[in-house]
């Protein structure tokens, strides 16, 4: 099931220009608008509460804001039908923390007779008042509505609001305990708070026992079913424990059900102690991959800066692919910009290639530690590889494109991957970062959104710092 974003729909005219040209204006471009991404997009619009449809008076700002605020929406869209009124639009905007998208078409009649509409001037000046009010806003340039690059702004636009969707007051849930020796991961929940309004939410491994069991023992068709497609998907002959399946999706539907309990969009999670709570040997990697592909992303390890790095991808892609965590493991034997992307399990089924037997294999560390891990390659293509972390109260964000490449089979969840401009650029800029071994991924091209959400995150009113780094901006370099 993909996201919905919705949006507050404010065209605009200044009263001093003709207002039936205006219009004219308003009914070409208000179709077109309406047939961007259906869909993904839930309008919220003021074409009853403003003359002519037209945000225009100073009195108009009060009655929109109530509408918008009342409806809630995710996002702000207005755009100009001539110069515009840089007040009634900047009136509205900065009572709301939400993207703003602001555009005009290019004018068609532009003579010493004949210069009815001046949409770009009016744009010009309506975005400095913006930045007065310290409104952070997104901006496609002057071009036709029916031309690629509404098209394609669009888009992106609808993306970068989902993702501040869905970390506006999010709850991240912490499920068990994070492992001894992983410092890596720790993170500060109150300066999340404070600064983002995202919560840790904790999630006791003794209440997914009590849920699993209570679910085993109820036995219910959701259940039945579930178990059913999972032995249908996964080869499981390896697996000698007999109710492995059943403890397995009784889990991955208990931990959704606490997660959707405490309102939480994404977590951290204790693999382990997640095993022993569901009553399987060794890791719980395959919920993790179950929880993502059911749109819900944990991170490994008790990393809630990966969960939250999973949420923002998940959100870009707008709901429709799960994202991963992975571990940055080996360089490649032969490609000096190739890497293994791996871990011990945890990605979701949905991106594995399934012409290479998805399967759950039995491993041993020693003679008297088994568990069962799920072990596939994932499919061809292009990924988007991020990550935000934290570092003395300031925000860093990594993202890059990579390609997956052919490589030497291993163990686990894994796909080799290729990088641009080189893997020694990555790698330096991973290390001093500072970002950690892990590092999320989704299949899609979203650098252009992701660099976007910085612009947003950053707030420059509560003193809020996200730094984005890529493999071609500057930094320290390896000797």
């Amino acid at each position: 099931m993909h996201d919905k974003v919705k949006i507050g729909l404010m065209p605009n005219h200044r009263e001093v220009f003709n207002v039936a040209t205006a219009r004219e204006e308003y009914d070409i471009i208000m179709p077109i608008i309406h047939a961007q991404m259906p869909e993904y997009v839930e309008w919220v619009e003021i074409d009853d509460l403003c003359e002519q449809g037209m945000a225009t008076h100073i009195d108009d700002i009060d009655k929109i804001v109530q509408r918008f605020k009342e409806a809630d929406v995710d996002a702000i869209f207005s755009p100009f039908c001539d110069f515009g009124e840089e007040s009634v639009v900047a009136g509205v905007c900065k009572q709301f923390d939400v993207p703003v998208l602001i555009w005009g078409t290019k004018d068609k009649i532009s003579t010493y007779e004949h210069r009815e509409k001046e949409t770009q001037c009016g744009v010009f000046a309506a975005t400095k008042v913006l930045r007065n009010y310290g409104v952070t806003f997104s901006y496609i340039w002057n071009c036709e509505a029916d031309s690629p690059d509404f098209v394609v702004g669009f888009e992106k636009f609808v993306r970068v609001a989902n993702v501040m969707k869905n970390l506006r007051n999010a709850n991240i849930a912490s499920i068990g305990d994070r492992p001894a020796g992983f410092y890596s991961v720790i993170h500060n929940q109150l300066q999340l708070i404070k600064n983002f309004n995202i919560s840790v939410k904790p999630i006791q491994l003794a209440a997914i026992t009590d849920e699993v069991e209570r679910r085993l023992k109820e036995n219910s068709q959701e259940l039945q079913d579930y178990i059913k497609d999972f032995e249908s998907r996964i080869d499981l002959s390896e697996v000698d424990q007999e109710d492995y399946a059943a403890r397995v999706c009784a889990g991955v539907l208990a931990i959704e059900d606490l997660m959707h309990r405490n309102h939480c969009r994404a977590a951290g999670f204790d693999c382990f102690g997640v095993g022993r709570a569901i009553g399987i040997a060794g890791s719980a990697c395959i919920v993790e991959g179950e929880l993502a592909d059911r749109g819900l992303p944990t991170g490994c390890e008790l990393d809630i800066w990966g969960g939250i790095s999973m949420l923002i991808l998940k959100a870009a892609a707008l709901g429709e692919d799960a994202p991963l965590l992975a571990d940055w493991t080996y360089r490649h034997p032969t490609n000096p910009n190739g890497e293994l992307i791996w871990h011990g399990g945890p990605f979701a089924y949905s991106l594995a290639d399934k012409t290479k037997h998805p399967e759950i294999k039995k491993r041993f560390f020693g003679p008297d530690r088994k568990f069962f891990e799920p072990h596939w390659e994932l499919k061809q293509g292009h990924l988007t590889m991020f990550r935000m972390d934290e570092l003395d109260g300031e925000y860093y964000t990594f993202v890059g494109d990579a390609d997956t490449i052919e490589g030497p089979a291993t163990t686990s969840t894994y796909v080799w991957v290729e990088v641009k401009p080189s893997w020694k650029r990555w790698e330096e800029k991973l290390m001093f970062g500072p970002f950690i071994h892990h590092v999320g991924g989704i299949y899609g091209d979203y650098n252009d959104v992701l660099e976007e959400v910085v612009r947003y995150l950053n707030d420059s009113r509560r003193g809020v710092k996200v730094h984005m780094e890529t493999p071609y901006t500057p930094g320290p370099k390896s000797l």
